[in-house]
């Protein structure tokens, strides 16, 4: 969608800060229906300089149109914690304006399928990644062993004709709340991010000194 993107921390709070710091409007929002838009300085900046120029016209055209919608805009949003409906407001709002219909908006974005699990170690402070946990850090032979098993899926047929899109990728980071590392998986097929799970947990239980029993749709097999 050409649209920037800065991957944050996981949680809420770090989102938020993220999406405050690095745009004049920050959207953010995570799976479990958290977020909200943000609006910077620089775009009430803009708006009054535009108030200025459009209102000594006296004239009601597209460009004043446009400028009292974006006036309007930030009152809709709850930017403090999120609002779901203020954000289902704003959603039919710009669908009404812009004479789309729900298929049409829900047709912009596809997910790519996924799988979440969670493998319970001895002690989750051994397992450390980078900023945006993209990357695990510790120990060190986590994360090439994670690329190696991303690179050897994206050879196989199902992954391959996805293009870029459709790579399969897994992130793996300590809980905040227990002993245990929660694993993510993604690939062009619902396949190929269950074998991508499942194969990233068993390197997490192996690597991270892995305790009780793995979920139970992992396998042995390797890619």
């Amino acid at each position: 969608m050409k649209t920037a993107v800065v991957i944050s921390k996981t949680g809420v709070k770090h989102v938020h800060s993220t999406a405050h710091d690095h745009f004049d409007v920050g959207t953010y929002f995570e799976a479990n229906g958290h977020g909200t838009v943000l609006f910077g300085p620089k775009y009430y900046n803009i708006l009054a300089q535009a108030e200025q120029t459009l209102l000594s016209t006296c004239r009601r055209n597209r460009a004043t149109i446009a400028w009292q919608r974006l006036r309007v805009l930030p009152r809709l949003i709850n930017q403090a914690v999120g609002d779901a409906f203020s954000d289902l407001f704003l959603v039919d709002a710009i669908l009404y304006l812009k004479g789309w219909k729900l298929q049409t908006w829900n047709g912009l974005y596809t997910d790519m399928p996924s799988r979440q699990c969670k493998v319970k170690v001895k002690d989750r402070s051994i397992i450390r990644t980078n900023d945006n946990e993209t990357q695990a850090t510790s120990p060190s032979n986590l994360q090439p062993a994670l690329d190696a098993a991303m690179k050897s899926l994206s050879h196989s047929s199902s992954s391959s004709s996805g293009g870029i899109h459709g790579r399969p990728r897994a992130f793996v980071r300590p809980s905040g709340t227990e002993d245990a590392v929660r694993i993510y998986a993604e690939a062009a097929t619902q396949a190929d991010a269950n074998l991508l799970a499942s194969e990233a947990a068993a390197l997490v239980y192996k690597l991270c000194d892995g305790v009780e029993n793995l979920p139970s749709f992992v396998t042995n097999g390797k890619l």
